[in-house]
């Protein structure tokens, strides 16, 4: 496959098995969209659970205790309250965070040139993914804003519908700051998670694919290829559970709590990095643009 442009430059959207025009973007886009929110609505109960172990962690002592506790108190539905929210909101920021970053990913490229992409490769992953999720955030902080209140606020105080939740978020915007009053702290969370995410698992894929299997990845099943992307996702997770979880728990002020919960973020992030990265590089294999990452 030749990497030159047809102008005879050499262009990093001329790498891969397709050129990255705006149908692969898009495509991209629609493969985020399917791996964050799929996953992230799979996962509200263990989400609900660990909210409410960092603003009352007298109450909720532990995910299986406070899963319990939700459930007698609230009923099935109360561990998944926030579904709705949760659905949409992450929907949006993967289709900005993957598609975004493939986007940016190729305009840093060929602004770096040929010589300094391949000699920094790490830079333009941590560059690419950083740009993409300052997007990402500003779609989702709405949604993010009003599902922690849904998953928070003492049964019957809040709405619990994805619409009347909404509303109500609007009408008392000036005591909630909504939409955007949690995008800083959004941002101080979802980037170095972001960065971490997407660099080691770049990096872990690339280690994969020169020691394990050294082979032209093309040559290799698309099981193989996939197999390879989840264990380079599952534990890019679990880099990104420890660098990112500080954060998470300043946003819900409990500061000097910052390891509470955080075995239950490892498992959940792992895992659910894992699937995403599955899910995403599922589609487009299906679509035909071949996995992420590589050599």
């Amino acid at each position: 496959m030749s990497h030159l442009a047809p102008t005879g430059k050499w262009d990093a959207r001329y790498i891969g098995p397709v050129p990255h025009d705006a149908t692969y973007y898009a495509k991209c886009m629609l493969g985020g969209v399917l791996a964050c929110g799929i996953t992230h609505a799979g996962i509200t109960p263990l989400d609900v659970a660990k909210c409410n172990m960092q603003v009352d962690p007298a109450k909720y002592k532990g995910l299986s205790s406070g899963l319990a506790t939700l459930v007698r108190e609230e009923g099935r539905t109360g561990i998944w309250k926030g579904l709705g929210p949760t659905f949409v909101g992450y929907s949006l920021q993967g289709m900005f965070k993957y598609g975004l970053y493939e986007v940016f990913k190729d305009q840093y490229m060929n602004l770096a040139g040929e010589e300094l992409s391949n000699k920094y490769k790490p830079a333009i992953w941590l560059v690419g993914s950083a740009s993409a999720e300052v997007f990402a955030d500003i779609a989702l902080c709405p949604l993010e804003m009003t599902k922690v209140k849904i998953q928070t606020s003492p049964s019957g105080t809040f709405p619990t519908s994805f619409g009347a939740a909404l509303a109500e978020m609007s009408r008392t915007k000036a005591e909630t700051r909504y939409p955007f009053g949690s995008l800083v702290p959004l941002w101080s969370r979802q980037i170095p998670y972001t960065m971490a995410k997407f660099c080691f698992y770049e990096k872990i894929v690339q280690l994969f694919y020169t020691h394990v299997f050294p082979e032209p990845k093309e040559t290799y099943a698309k099981t193989t290829q996939l197999g390879v992307t989840f264990a380079s996702g599952y534990l890019a997770g679990v880099v990104c559970a420890v660098v990112s979880h500080p954060a998470d728990t300043v946003e819900t002020g409990i500061v000097t709590l910052a390891t509470k919960g955080l075995g239950t973020r490892v498992l959940m992030i792992g895992t659910l990095t894992g699937f995403q990265w599955w899910i995403y590089d599922s589609f487009k294999a299906s679509m035909g643009l071949g996995t992420t990452g590589g050599k």
